[in-house]
């Protein structure tokens, strides 16, 4: 979008909206502790106070925009399961491309979980303890897919694509391999063959 288009559409939302899509913006191109609250509310074209009026803090700030970036990935789950209701493994399949899909935004501003964590290393904070919680609510719903799918080991199998889903990004983001959406989608399809029942499993 470029930015005539986007400050066409960004002045038709409300304040709040506004303040959000101006965080997200920020916090995803500088980062979380580079980007200061005036800054945020320059952006929104609005001001401190009223973007205080809004998000008590600059953490409460962080934290709902983190949530909005979650329940993204949640969406997508959600999609899959109404789209797939009996076909898990293309349920797990569809995830797989909406990551690799992602990846090309991933390689010009970072995973948000992945830059965010990094900037709070307090465990105590809650936008830390959100993306810690949406972690975890993520691997119970992939583990359930594959026990549905009849793949043997349904945890580890979770965990496996787990680690190949976050290294692609971490990959993409520091531009250590390519092609990393194809071989994102090779190696889950691998994972999935060989823990099926038509495979050998570990």
């Amino acid at each position: 979008m470029d930015r005539a288009s986007r400050q066409s559409r960004v002045a038709k939302l409300p304040p709040r909206e506004r303040i959000l899509d101006a965080a997200e913006e920020l916090f995803a191109r500088e980062g979380i502790k580079a980007v200061g609250v005036q800054a945020i509310a320059d952006r929104a074209e609005t001001t401190k106070m009223a973007l205080y009026r809004h998000f008590a803090t600059k953490d409460a700030l962080v934290e709902q925009w983190l949530r909005i970036v979650a329940a993204d990935y949640t969406a997508a789950f959600d999609r899959l399961e109404a789209a797939h209701p009996d076909d898990p493994r293309t349920q797990i399949l569809g995830l797989a491309r909406f990551i690799a899909d992602g990846l090309s935004e991933i390689s010009h501003r970072g995973c948000p979980f992945i830059n965010s964590i990094a900037e709070l290393p307090d465990r105590t904070h809650p936008a830390r303890r959100l993306i810690e919680d949406h972690k975890a609510d993520q691997a119970r719903r992939l583990t359930a897919l594959c026990a549905r799918a009849g793949l043997s080991g349904p945890d580890e199998a979770a965990a496996e694509i787990t680690f190949v889903l976050e290294g692609a990004q971490v990959s993409a983001q520091n531009g250590s391999i390519d092609q990393v959406g194809e071989r994102l989608m090779r190696i889950v399809e691998t994972v999935l063959d060989r823990r099926s029942a038509r495979g050998t499993a570990l």
